[in-house]
């Protein structure tokens, strides 16, 4: 049975889901609450992990094996660090990287990476790509990279010239890296609250309630996209 998990980091980027899910039925485990149900076609499983990598990572882990999830899409909100990158666009991110893990860790040592990211898997991908040439809403693909702070100062110019992501933000690459050592498809999408032009917490606490909006209804036309009968 397919059953895609929905992970966002605050309850703000889950919001937008919940009226959608029918017949909601909720679980509590590890101080978080699993909301199971349908949105359209879909089987579903929503959560707030809270922020930072270890919440996204636990939460991730627990929907594959409290849930069975066969794969998980994780939603909200980021930082925009590409100077293209507006407030409002959508990423949606093809490969995942830590900027505050030494390179060679995730490849001399578990999960032995060939290189030092993961990537989304190609069928979400595809079906993120389909859905998204019939939305109104800018939509970027790209790299995202993960690390437990705010950007917003000398640390962006140093993230852009080694990685050259898309978006920053805390707990996408976490959540990918659960999915890479179990087998599970992931892919993340992430609607900018905050670029180098509009920096600071005041913006993105001003923009995260609309970015969740938008980054909930890409994700709902991605699971509608996969949920059409073939």
């Amino acid at each position: 049975m397919v059953k895609r998990g929905i992970l966002c980091a605050s309850d703000t980027e889950l919001a937008p889901f919940l009226g959608h899910i029918r017949s909601e039925r909720v679980t509590k485990k590890a101080m978080l609450e699993f909301h199971e149900g349908c949105i359209g076609r879909t089987d579903v499983v929503a959560v707030y992990s809270g922020v930072c990598k270890v919440n996204a990572a636990i939460a991730a882990q627990l929907m594959i094996d409290i849930f069975c999830v066969t794969g998980i899409i994780n939603a909200g909100t980021a930082g925009g660090m590409d100077e293209k990158v507006r407030l409002f666009d959508t990423v949606i991110g093809e490969r995942m990287l830590y900027h505050d893990v030494a390179e060679d860790i995730l490849t001399e040592f578990h999960p032995w990476l060939r290189k030092n990211y993961f990537k989304a898997d190609p069928d979400l991908l595809e079906t993120a790509r389909k859905y998204c040439q019939t939305v109104s809403f800018p939509v970027r693909f790209g790299t995202m990279a993960t690390g437990e702070q705010f950007i917003e100062d000398g640390k962006r110019a140093e993230i852009n010239q080694k990685y050259a992501p898309l978006s920053v933000d805390m707990e996408t690459a976490a959540a990918a890296h659960v999915c890479h050592v179990n087998g599970i498809p992931f892919l993340a999408v992430r609607t900018i609250t905050d670029t180098a032009a509009h920096m600071g917490m005041e913006n993105f606490d001003k923009n995260c309630e609309t970015a969740s909006e938008i980054s909930a209804k890409i994700v709902r036309g991605i699971l509608g996209e996969m949920g059409k009968p073939v």
